[in-house]
């Protein structure tokens, strides 16, 4: 009975020591999550539905790290003239190293994102509505010419990107342990 009992406050004394583990670990509403994204999403073919993994995920004190949180693409909005790109992502499930899952939804509240720059399609549409203006009709012309091609361009719009390895941070809204 005397072995049991040191043995009991040894592995006591053990887990107080160890400091956070994953098994004591809490998730809950307001916990942030930061992992990286495994595959390049590209506003301009993504399509709503598509899944991701964000991997080596960790909640910002670090009482989770190693998980994996799966998600998919919520919404897409390709670029056009005057509409600029976007993609929306959502989270449904966190996995830990411990074995324990999670349902969970939440916001992104961070992510890289590339957009390329329209400064060469702007200089060219310029000199082309210059051009076209100065055949037509002279100087003044040229220059309504290049307005109006460098407005057309400025409001045309780039899609963009999330390349893969780009850091993302979530912010848990819900969650529910499932195991």
């Amino acid at each position: 009975m005397k072995k049991a009992f040191v043995l009991a406050v040894a592995l006591g004394v053990a887990v107080v020591f160890a400091g956070p583990s994953i098994a004591s670990a809490q998730l809950h509403p307001g916990t942030k999550l930061v992992g990286d994204m495994d595959r390049t999403l590209n506003s301009k073919d993504v399509q709503v539905g598509q899944t991701f993994q964000l991997h080596s995920v960790h909640t910002t004190n670090h009482d989770i790290n190693g998980a994996t949180l799966y998600g998919h693409v919520a919404h897409v909005q390709r670029a056009g003239q005057g509409t600029p790109a976007k993609i929306e992502l959502d989270v449904d499930k966190l996995n830990t190293t411990s074995g324990n899952i999670y349902k969970i939804s939440g916001e992104v509240l961070d992510v890289q994102v590339n957009t390329k720059s329209n400064a060469g399609k702007e200089a060219m549409a310029a000199g082309g509505g210059a051009l076209v203006g100065g055949l037509l009709g002279g100087g003044t012309w040229a220059l309504i010419g290049a307005a109006g091609g460098y407005v057309v361009a400025k409001n045309s719009r780039q899609n963009v990107t999330i390349p893969q390895g780009s850091l993302v941070t979530v912010q848990v809204s819900q969650v529910t342990k499932v195991k």
